[in-house]
């Protein structure tokens, strides 16, 4: 079930729609960078396309951080 979240970025309120599994995990990927959720959904925020939807970015890190995970670590 797709659950809709707000955070601050530049001083004003905005929210986006996840479902709880790429909320859980953008929280454990901010936690092992050490910086706030906030400070990474900004940082995605930041670096995403003007047209790019929030949501699909949220989601689209997460995807592109495990494949990282994935290719760092394979599977014999």
């Amino acid at each position: 079930m797709i659950r809709k979240y707000s955070t601050t970025l530049h001083g004003h309120r905005t929210s986006f729609s996840l479902e709880p599994a790429f909320h859980d995990m953008l929280k454990g990927i901010a936690e092992m960078r050490a910086l706030p959720l906030a400070g990474l959904i900004r940082e995605i925020d930041d670096t995403r396309a003007v047209d790019d939807n929030l949501s699909s970015a949220l989601r689209l890190y997460v995807l592109e951080w495990l494949k990282e995970r994935a290719a760092e670590n394979p599977v014999s």
